[in-house]
């Protein structure tokens, strides 16, 4: 008999979506949205979607690893505190960090930040999240006084005008972007402004697309402050009452011209103006910002020139309006909470306030107090390098990976003399370094809670059992706290002790003086914390629930209750070069999560970007020779990367983009951030992850391939290969610089059979073609395809004959074609990941009269689910009535003559 269903949170992006999750009597995993939970309404995204199928315990880490040996826990906690305690004692606290991770639950994090800051004595913890919300943290403290986002999700359906800055919200908060594009559904006179160098596909809701250049915010916004001061659309009895600064903030935004903002941000005179005047006469204005805004060496600028805006016109704190910073991770939010940066503490309070120091102190009983900030992550990893920090333990994330200049990263914790991970799965380019390996448990398996964007906090509950020996991450941080002589302030009995320790430090000697709040939670119970619903915060002790905005008042966290403007002016761009002549954009896809540690377990999450890939907008293609599903080199100094190319003219002129999520399980040389530098932030030591100047060439293949296959395959020597699991095995792309080898002897390798097994092989000598088909039992063991060009065979295709019958030989004729035989079908590369929907059968739904998305859905269920691919779906039929064909990956329409190499190579 099926279990009851777990109502826990999804741990993808910052949206925080109530799922409901049903262990299956063959052991399977259910996952529906949770109707009742006030983030979603029982919304899913596709990965939200596709959780069941990454819960699985295959290439989970299962033991404790001791230098690769298998190690018991007291043998390898012993080892961990022996050496944080001798290392601190010979060194100092400042010797040893922690690096943590937005997938941490607050409960991990709350004990991971007390042993570091309050009994360790340095503020050496940073997180990941530094990656992606340390300046909106940073733009928040400077204009508020605290870090507090001021709004709800619902204000983003009640504005009349919601404003979206360097966001591609279909693909990477896709709950919000439903939830918009009903609301805009509902009311067709609400206005949807897209402000983003690419046209993603978040413009298929946006009324306008402001294109503008990379870094150009600071200008477009200061801009706009300067326009509304010249067109009498302030709010002067806000900024009088309640407000900071205003005058010098606008004497700046004043220096510039309409003419030199539309220079600096590459937006059109006019457009600039349609977009200032729709902003001054809109009441009812919201302004979203990500991660195009956050992830710059001006980002904290961008983020003040943003709530200046909203200060002058007193839109914020009202139903739909404000400034709205939406967080990347799923604990984001909490981690800023709980004091997880390296530059704050606890419960909100200031790690530079003497008064804040000694509160915390007291309330811990703390023997000491980090008394400075610690080292943000870019510097942390330099200190490891540097040898300034000698012991650092990691845990839930991927630093190799995702850090700017990952090879110093990487060559740092080569050096480092005793490095811990904590982590989830067994093989990760972090984990391969560390000294000691602790297995850590996982979503479905966690017990706690997290903090979405919008200030609420969920519970994450457990439905699986932990496999092998993995424990909860504050588990093992309290045990390693109790070995190092802190057992006392770290003997917790449960997760739910933990939590109402953290409500009770939030409302300690607070008196509203501080915004993060949550008291009525501080005399919680396990029963209690166990029937947990989402609430937001504030929620002090003692009072009747309170409001869920803040600043409505007009009362904010400064010293004199006021709101700051800051004044902002654009500082002079990285520039391109001779050398350097492109802009590189990085991001997310809309299926994969991070570095692919959860998403590339799921076949259906690599169905729709199943390798990484570069967009380029068609005539820089041409200048520098590179066509279509080509290989590309993206290169800065001595790191480069390897990706498919991709051409389509949503990506501006002079930028390129490539995901961040390929790593080195999943590819061979596509670790975007090899060439990403660390440049930051001066404010809030956030890297630049958006504004790179790169080389870009065509990498000289003389062979190209594909496979697929049923078991995973062994690291290959190929120049370029991009690995994906696919349904019954494993599909991958090739690249080489030689065609010279033994291609058979390569085939039988990959497939794991015997030269001699049962095979059938077609070659070409003309066009270089040569495809191998391996049988075992009747199935499909695997088929390699090679040519000259990008092999154009059908991936969806190929990945179906994994699970065919062969019984006839004849029908085995049909692998080495490359398409079906006859009455056989092709579902042409996946749009919708939900249904696994292909192109073909998208566009044969159009042809048979579907003619709009809904109809496309009742025919084929694409884009039913989550919604995800409905904006790709709708521009298949816009391309469809102007008789052109599409890429797979959803861009704007493309010739015909380019979709078989592009549909069938991404």
């Amino acid at each position: 008999m099926d279990a009851p269903a777990t109502r826990t949170t999804c741990p993808y992006c910052g949206v925080g979506c109530g799922v409901l999750v049903a262990r299956n009597a063959d052991g399977t995993v259910t996952v529906r949205g949770d109707t009742e939970h006030p983030a979603n309404f029982g919304r899913l995204c596709s990965k939200g979607s596709a959780l069941g199928e990454t819960v699985g315990f295959e290439d989970r880490l299962l033991a404790p690893q001791i230098n690769g040996r298998r190690a018991n826990w007291n043998e390898a906690l012993d080892l961990v505190a022996a050496t944080f305690s001798r290392t601190i004692a010979e060194h100092g606290p400042d010797s040893v960090a922690f690096y943590v991770s937005g997938q941490l639950l607050n409960e991990d994090y709350y004990v991971a930040n007390k042993l570091m800051k309050g009994f360790i004595g340095s503020a050496n913890i940073d997180t990941n999240s530094r990656l992606c919300m340390a300046s909106s943290v940073a733009g928040h403290r400077r204009a508020f006084g605290a870090d507090t986002v001021p709004g709800t999700y619902e204000d983003l359906e009640l504005g009349d005008l919601v404003v979206l800055v360097g966001s591609n919200l279909a693909w990477c908060h896709p709950v919000l972007y439903q939830r918009i594009a009903a609301a805009k559904q509902k009311r067709p006179q609400m206005r949807i402004v897209l402000i983003d160098p690419r046209r993603t596909m978040t413009a298929d809701i946006a009324d306008i697309h402001l294109a503008v250049r990379p870094d150009g915010d600071v200008a477009l916004f200061t801009g706009l402050l300067a326009w509304l001061a010249d067109h009498d659309a302030l709010d002067r009895a806000f900024i009088a009452a309640h407000t900071n600064g205003f005058d010098d903030a606008v004497a700046v935004a004043k220096a510039l011209s309409l003419d030199e903002i539309a220079d600096q941000t590459g937006v059109p005179a006019d457009e600039l103006r349609a977009f200032y005047t729709l902003f001054a006469h809109t009441e009812k204005a919201v302004t979203v910002y990500s991660q195009g805004v956050n992830q710059s060496s001006a980002g904290t600028d961008k983020v003040n020139a943003i709530i200046n805006c909203h200060l002058a016109t007193g839109r914020i704190g009202k139903p739909g309006t404000g400034p709205f910073s939406v967080t990347g991770q799923p604990n984001a939010m909490g981690g800023r909470e709980v004091g997880g940066l390296a530059n704050m503490l606890a419960a909100h309070m200031e790690i530079e306030n003497p008064e804040h120091r000694d509160r915390v102190q007291r309330f811990w009983g703390a023997p000491r107090i980090a008394s400075q900030a610690g080292l943000k992550a870019v510097e942390m990893f330099r200190a490891v390098a540097g040898g300034r920090v000698k012991a650092i333990w990691i845990m839930g994330t991927n630093p190799v990976v995702s850090m700017p200049e990952v090879g110093l990263v990487e060559a740092a914790l080569k050096t480092c003399p005793f490095v811990v991970v904590s982590d989830v799965v067994s093989e990760t380019d972090t984990l391969r370094l560390a000294h000691i390996k602790l297995p850590a448990a996982a979503w479905g398996e966690k017990d706690g809670t997290v903090t979405n964007s919008e200030r609420r906090v969920s519970r994450q509950r457990p439905f699986l059992p932990s496999p092998g020996e993995a424990r909860p991450d504050w588990e093992i941080v309290c045990d390693v706290a109790q070995r190092m002589g802190f057992g006392k302030a770290f003997s917790y009995a449960s997760a739910a002790e933990i939590f109402a320790e953290h409500a009770a430090l939030s409302a300690f000697e607070n008196e509203g003086t501080r915004d993060f709040d949550i008291g009525a939670y501080a005399g919680l119970d396990i029963a209690q914390f166990e029937k947990l619903a989402p609430f937001q915060w504030p929620s002090p002790s003692g009072q009747a629930r309170q409001r869920s905005r803040f600043f409505a008042d007009g009362q904010f966290f400064t010293a004199d209750s006021k709101a700051r403007f800051v004044a902002t002016l654009p500082k002079p761009e990285t520039r391109t070069s001779d050398a350097y002549p492109l802009v590189l954009n990085t991001g997310r896809v809309r299926d994969h999560w991070h570095t692919m540690t959860r998403t590339g377990r799921s076949p259906r999450l690599s169905q729709h970007l199943a390798e990484p890939f570069a967009e380029i907008h068609p005539r820089d293609a041409r200048r520098l020779g590179i066509c279509d599903a080509d290989i590309a080199c993206l290169s800065i100094g001595a790191g480069s990367v390897l990706v498919r190319a991709f051409i389509t003219p949503t990506q501006a002129r002079g930028s390129v983009f490539v995901p961040m999520h390929w790593n080195g399980q999943f590819a061979s040389a596509a670790r975007i951030n090899c060439v990403v530098p660390s440049t930051t932030d001066a404010v809030s030591g956030q890297p630049a992850f958006k504004h790179v100047p790169v080389q870009l060439s065509r990498f000289d293949a003389a062979l190209y391939g594909f496979a697929v296959l049923r078991e995973k395959p062994a690291a290959s020597d190929a120049d370029y290969w991009a690995l994906a699991k696919c349904r019954d095995g494993w599909r991958v792309e090739f690249a080489f610089a030689s065609a010279a080898r033994d291609w058979r002897a390569f085939a039988a390798e990959l497939f794991g059979c015997s030269i001699d097994a049962d095979i059938l092989l077609y070659q070409d000598a003309t066009t270089g073609q040569k495809r191998f088909a391996f049988f075992a039992d009747d199935r499909l063991a695997g088929a390699l395809f090679l040519g000259a060009e990008p092999v154009r065979v059908s991936r969806d295709w190929a990945v179906d004959q994994l699970r065919a019958d062969f019984a006839q030989p004849r029908s085995r004729l049909a692998i080495i074609a490359g398409r079906p035989g006859a009455g056989g079908t092709d579902r042409g590369a996946t749009v919708c990941s939900c249904f696994s929907v292909g192109i073909n059968q998208i566009t044969a739904a159009i042809a048979e009269g579907c003619a709009s998305v809904e109809a496309v859905g009742q025919a084929t269920q694409a884009g039913t689910n989550c919604g995800s691919c409905r904006a790709e779906i709708k521009k298949i039929l816009n391309a469809s009535c102007r008789g052109a064909g599409v890429n797979s990956l959803g861009g704007e329409p493309q010739p015909a003559s380019v979709l078989p190499s592009a549909a069938a190579a991404i």
